[in-house]
Parts: C-alpha cells; sequence; structure tokens
C-alpha cells in the first residue's frame, strides 16, 4: 500500500502524517510514502555523482556521507518502537544535476527530487548542484537509527520539492557582541539543516568595527573590541566559500549614515553626535549616537571608499546599505551643519539627505550591485529608491504591502515576529521597568504563524515579496547563546519561507500541531549535529503528541 500525503488534507490525516512525513523540516511540497522499510547498508553506501563536474557536489557528497554513517539519530516519536524488519537494503544513490552552473544568487534553482523504491535503489534529481544539497539533506533526514540499523521507513518514498520563497534568511548582528568564525559556521550549518539560504552579516554597527579595513586600518585597530575580535578579509572569504558549499548566499550590511559612532575613532572630523550623553537618547536610538556628517565631503569620500572596499570583498551580487533609524536631530543640532545650512539657505536636512543616499545609490550601480536597505529609506525619506532595491521591512506587519504597492520588492522581517533577540528584558542599566522595547519572547509558534502575504492579492504583487528573515541583533547575545537563541525557532522561519505560509494549492494555513509535532523532531537532530537548540516542550508532551494542546474553545 502506498500513502499519499496530499498536502492539502493535512488537517484530516494528521496521523497518517505523523507516520509518514515524520520529521522532515521543512516540510516538502509534495511527498508520498508506502509501508515498507529500507536499511541502509552504511559499509556499503555510496553516493554517486552522475557527470556533474562541481567540486561544491563532490564536497557535499562527502559531508553528508559523513553525516549519514556517524549520526546517532532516533526520532523521539520511537521510544518504544519495535525493532523494523526491512524489506530490502539501499547501498547506492545516484544523483543526476541537470545543469552545472555553480551561480548562487537570487534566482538559483534549488528544486529537486528524491525516490527511494523499495527494492532499495535510490535516485536524487536536480536542476543545480544547490537543489541536489537540498536533496542530499531531506535525503539525510529520512534516514533513522532502529536497534543500531540505519532505516528508510515507509518506502517507497517519492518526494518532488522546491522552495516558496527565494530569499530565507537570518540576520547576525557580529558587532554588539563578537562571533568566533566557529560560531558563525556552525549558524551557517544550521541554516543547511534547515533549508535557509541567506546569512545577512550585520557586519558592523555604532559599538564595534570588527572587519580588517585596506583603506583606513585605524577603522578596526580603534574600532573593534580588540584584535583578537577582527575579521580579517582572509576569514570572511572563508566563511563566504564555506557557507556556498552549503547553498548559502551571504550579504553583507554596511549601515550608512546612521548607527556609525565607531567610525569616529578613525575619523572623528566627519561624524555628528559623538557620544552624546546624558541624552544619547535625542540623538540615536541607542547608546552611543554618532553619525556621519553628511554635509561634509569626507563623509562622502569615506562612503565610497567602504562600498568600494567591502564591495569587492563580499562576492553577492546584492549589497546593503542600511539606512535605518537615522537621527535628524544629531544634524540640526551639529555646528558645522548649522554652518552649512546658513550658507546653502536651499538646501535642509531632508535635500542633504536626499543627496547623500543619490551618491551612495549610484555607488552600488556602479559596482555592479544590487542594493537593499531597511524600509525607513523608501517610507520616512523623501528619495526616490532606485526601482531594483530590495527593502527589509521590520517596523510592521502592515509595511510589508505598503512596499510591495510602490512596486518594490521586500524581505519581510517584522519585529513582531521576526525578531528573536526579544524576551530578555532591558539591556540599558538602569532601566529598572526590566522591558525591553520588543517583549515579548518570539516563540517558534509565532514565528511560524506569520503570513508574509497577507494584503497581497495578485500573482504579480505577491512575486515582489522574496521572503523574509529571523534576526537576532546582539546587545544580549554572543557565541555563547546563539544556539539556544536561533535553534529551533529559526527553523521554523526555514520551513515558513521553504515550504510556505499555505497547504499548496489551497489558502489554508499549514497546521501548527502537525509542525509541532516535526520541529520537535528536527530540535533532536539538531542537537545530534552538534547544535545546541533549546527545548520545544517537555519531553512527555513531544512523545505524546496533541495531549499538551488546549481545548480549541480555549483558544
Amino acid at each position: 500500500m502506498i500513502i499519499v500525503v496530499s498536502v492539502s488534507k493535512v488537517l484530516l490525516f494528521g496521523s497518517i502524517l505523523v507516520k509518514s512525513v515524520s520529521g522532515l523540516w521543512p516540510i516538502p511540497q509534495s511527498y508520498t510514502s508506502g509501508s515498507g522499510n529500507v536499511m541502509v547498508d552504511l559499509d556499503r553506501l555510496t553516493i554517486i555523482n552522475s557527470g556533474c563536474a562541481s567540486d561544491i557536489l563532490s564536497r557535499a557528497i562527502t559531508r553528508y556521507s559523513c553525516l549519514i554513517k556517524k549520526e546517532k539519530f532516533s526520532p523521539p516519536l520511537d521510544y518504544n518502537i519495535s525493532a523494523i524488519s526491512p524489506v530490502a537494503t539501499l547501498s547506492r544513490l545516484e544523483i543526476t544535476v541537470n545543469y552545472d552552473n555553480t551561480v548562487l544568487n537570487l534566482d538559483t534553482d534549488e528544486s529537486y527530487s528524491l525516490v527511494v523504491n523499495n527494492d532499495g535503489s535510490s535516485c536524487l534529481e536536480a536542476n543545480s548542484v544547490y537543489g541536489a544539497i537540498r536533496g542530499l539533506e531531506t535525503f539525510s533526514q529520512i534516514i533513522v537509527d532502529n536497534y543500531g540499523k540505519k532505516i528508510i521507513k515507509n518506502t517507497p518514498i517519492s518526494i518532488q520539492d522546491a522552495p516558496t520563497f527565494k530569499h530565507r534568511g537570518i540576520l547576525l548582528d557580529t558587532s554588539r557582541n563578537y562571533y568566533s568564525l566557529d560560531s558563525i559556521k556552525r549558524t551557517i550549518d544550521g541554516m543547511a539543516y534547515t533549508k535557509l539560504n541567506v546569512l545577512h552579516w550585520h557586519i558592523v554597527d555604532s559599538q564595534s568595527w570588527p572587519v580588517e579595513s585596506k583603506f583606513l586600518p585605524d577603522l578596526y585597530k580603534k574600532g573593534a573590541y580588540s584584535l583578537d575580535m577582527v575579521y580579517m578579509h582572509t576569514d570572511v572569504t572563508n566563511i563566504i566559500d564555506y557557507a556556498r558549499d552549503r547553498g548559502v548566499r551571504v550579504i553583507p550590511e554596511f549601515d550608512v549614515p546612521g548607527h556609525t559612532y565607531i567610525v569616529g575613532k578613525a575619523k572623528p572630523e566627519i561624524m555628528s553626535c559623538l557620544d552624546v550623553q546624558p541624552r544619547w537618547d535625542l540623538n540615536a536610538a541607542e547608546p552611543p549616537s554618532g553619525q556621519l556628517n553628511i554635509a561634509k565631503q569626507g563623509a562622502l569620500d569615506f562612503t565610497g571608499n567602504v562600498l568600494d572596499e567591502y564591495a569587492s570583498l563580499f562576492t553577492d551580487n546584492v549589497f546593503n546599505v542600511g539606512g535605518d533609524e537615522v537621527n535628524r536631530n544629531c544634524w540640526n543640532e551639529d555646528p558645522y551643519f548649522i554652518q552649512y545650512l546658513s550658507e546653502n539657505p536651499t538646501e535642509d536636512v531632508e535635500s542633504v539627505l536626499r543627496s547623500y543616499y543619490a551618491f551612495v545609490y549610484a555607488k552600488v550601480a556602479a559596482l555592479n550591485k544590487t542594493p537593499m536597505c531597511w524600509e525607513e529609506t523608501l517610507m520616512h525619506t523623501n528619495f526616490s529608491l532606485p526601482t531594483n532595491t530590495i527593502v527589509q521591512a521590520w517596523i510592521d506587519e502592515a509595511s510589508v504591502p505598503e512596499i510591495v504597492n510602490r512596486g518594490y520588492r521586500v524581505v519581510a522581517s517584522p519585529y513582531t515576529s521576526s525578531y528573536l533577540d526579544c524576551g530578555h528584558g532591558a539591556w540599558l542599566s538602569n532601566w529598572v521597568n526590566g522591558n525591553s522595547w520588543c517583549d515579548p519572547f518570539k516563540s517558534w509558534m509565532k514565528v511560524y504563524s506569520y503570513n508574509p502575504l497577507v494584503n497581497i492579492t495578485t500573482p504579480a504583487a505577491r512575486s515582489l515579496v522574496l521572503g523574509g528573515e529571523v534576526a537576532l541583533w546582539a546587545e544580549q547575545s554572543d557565541e555563547i547563546v546563539v544556539d539556544k537563541l536561533l535553534w529551533p525557532r529559526a527553523a521554523a522561519a526555514g520551513e515558513l519561507y521553504w515550504s510556505g505560509p499555505y497547504v499548496p494549492n489551497t489558502t489554508t494555513k499549514r497546521d501548527i500541531n502537525d509542525a509541532a509535532i516535526r520541529i520537535s523532531e528536527h530540535r533532536f537532530r539538531l542537537l545530534a549535529r552538534g547544535i545546541q537548540a533549546e527545548p520545544t516542550q517537555p519531553l512527555w508532551c513531544i512523545r505524546n503528541p496533541g495531549h499538551c494542546n488546549l481545548p480549541e474553545t480555549l483558544l
């Protein structure tokens, strides 16, 4: 007998879904299964690359071969399962990649198909090496431990899969607190296990400049927390290469003109409102205050040099120039800015800011990069962004349809459901009330339940929603707690943006009860792979799905 999981019937066949899809995360777009079981012969297991000349694929095959052979993972629902009698043995997976192109960008094809037959034969087909990597991840997830054997349950299995959204990311802030290369790589591993594909590297901010600069070495020599907390160019290239091997793009953010206090350590002459005390709150969103004095040519020259250096270092075709939380009061009270406006009576702060942005975006275009920015540049400034700009929405869920209505592509990151640093209280030393601006804590269910397509109805408008990101700002996080704060909540975003908020070909939202079963299993898989993900529930609840639910009438 073959069980077809028509994902449109998930709500009706929850018990079948537990059996067939089990802990696959994210859930595939199409999945059929049967009632057989196949044993994987680890001693003879060979993953065959049929003719694709790609070092990236070769390394992925080696990586997943090692993972499958070494991993000890038994699903939590199998805690009292009997020994499984396999009907056949699998010793070979054959991979076919239709095109050798290894370009990794917004338009990369990540689709794949995976088949495991009852006779132990199996094949994986994809249009790109990155689709093959996604399929290898799924293949690794259908293999479980059972009394010392590696088993693929519920064969034959046929999976057809592809992402709903092109941009599925994590923002990692490495300025407010430093992250080691190992912790960044471990985060990228978690992304690959979850089919996330963009690391938005918020690499600098007001508090530190932890990346090497060739044009102005004092930026990192005076701006990093210490010379042990610096990403040299070779480190950045190492991270980019590591991420590319796992199908993850690295998009850098160098936020200008705000959030730049630290530049003043190297170039104080081009800055305004440096570390104003005690009323920093009148000049910045958080301490220390300080932003580029955009009335000075030196600030433009500095910006141009930053873009020249780091647009070359970071290979992705998208470059994020920030533009959030620009504080006008900082310039309104700056003596040089006041003098400049008095000498140029046709100008005001807004016109100077527009001129600065015109310079920035022209420079980005000249460097053959696609610009990305925060929503304020579009929504709070009378500046005409280039039409190819990707706008990241964070202030309000309603920003997403508004940005789309203005004709721009959008990445959704509303703080109400996407900021993973929230819920730890205030970090300002004397804020005795205890709460932070974005409390409470965002549970995985809150992340998962967000729908970026709300109030966006036409296919053309929906195509402008590229996807979304969860964000881990680092005021209260560093490499010690990064696993706990990201996982498995970031995995909830992984399924949201890979599988989509709806059951395919319907307007039915995906079932949170089914997701709860699978994300709990995925958390244990992450643990088995060395990622210290936090628990979602007591183990009793995980072993007894649905028994820890409130009655529907109380929700």
